[in-house]
C-alpha cells in the first residue's frame, strides 16, 4: 500500500503552520499529525523523529530562499532594492519558513540557528556585490530587516509610517546604493 503523494507535504505544511501560529512547544508529533489529517503512523513513516521534521522546514527554508536568491540577483532594480521592497511581503512561502525556523532556534535548535545565518548570510552577499560600501549595505540589509519587523508587527503599528511611504524609503537606498 502506497502513501499519498502529497501527504510529506501535507506534514510539513501542517508543522509549519503548528509553529507559525501556536508555536515550538504546541507544535508536538500528534497535533501536527491531527493537522495534517494523518496518523501518527502515517506521520512517523514520513519524518521518524521530530528532529527530522525539523529538518525537513529547514530543507523548506532552504529551497523557498535559493528561489528568493534568484529572483533577487535578476531582479532588475538590483539586489539591494529587490531586498527592501521584498521584506514587506508578509505571508507568502517565504516568510512562512522562515517564521517556523525562527521558532525552532528560539527554542535552541541549533541547526535552526545555522540555517537562519545562512539565509541571512545569502542576502548580504548579493546586496555586498552590487553595493561596494560595506557599511552602506549592512544598513541596506537592516532597512529591510526593520521594515520586516514592522510590517510582522500585529496591530496599527505594522501600517505604521514607513510601510506607507515605501517610494520614499527605497530612493534612500539608492542613494545609498551609490554612495550619496
Amino acid at each position: 500500500m502506497s502513501r499519498p503523494p502529497l501527504a510529506k507535504e501535507k506534514i510539513i505544511d501542517a508543522y509549519v503552520s503548528m509553529l507559525c501560529e501556536e508555536g515550538e512547544r504546541a507544535a508536538t508529533m500528534e497535533a501536527t499529525a491531527a493537522k495534517a489529517g494523518v496518523s501518527k503512523g502515517g506521520l512517523l513513516y514520513h519524518f521518524a523523529s521530530k528532529e527530522m521534521l525539523a529538518q525537513g522546514v529547514i530543507d523548506g527554508l532552504l529551497r523557498t530562499h535559493e528561489d528568493d536568491l534568484r529572483l533577487m540577483e535578476s531582479a532588475p532594480e538590483g539586489p539591494a532594492t529587490y531586498f527592501v521592497r521584498t521584506s514587506t511581503v508578509i505571508g507568502g512561502e517565504l516568510d512562512r519558513y522562515f517564521l517556523a525556523v525562527l521558532r525552532l532556534a528560539q527554542g535552541g535548535h541549533e541547526p535552526s540557528v545555522k540555517a537562519l545565518e545562512d539565509v541571512q548570510e545569502g542576502w548580504l552577499n548579493l546586496i555586498r556585490r552590487e553595493v561596494k560600501d560595506k557599511y552602506a549595505a549592512e544598513a541596506i540589509m537592516l532597512i529591510g530587516e526593520g521594515l520586516y519587523y514592522q510590517t510582522s508587527m500585529p496591530g496599527s503599528w505594522s501600517t505604521g509610517t514607513f510601510g506607507k511611504d515605501l517610494d520614499h524609503l527605497l530612493k534612500q537606498v539608492e542613494r545609498l546604493k551609490n554612495g550619496n
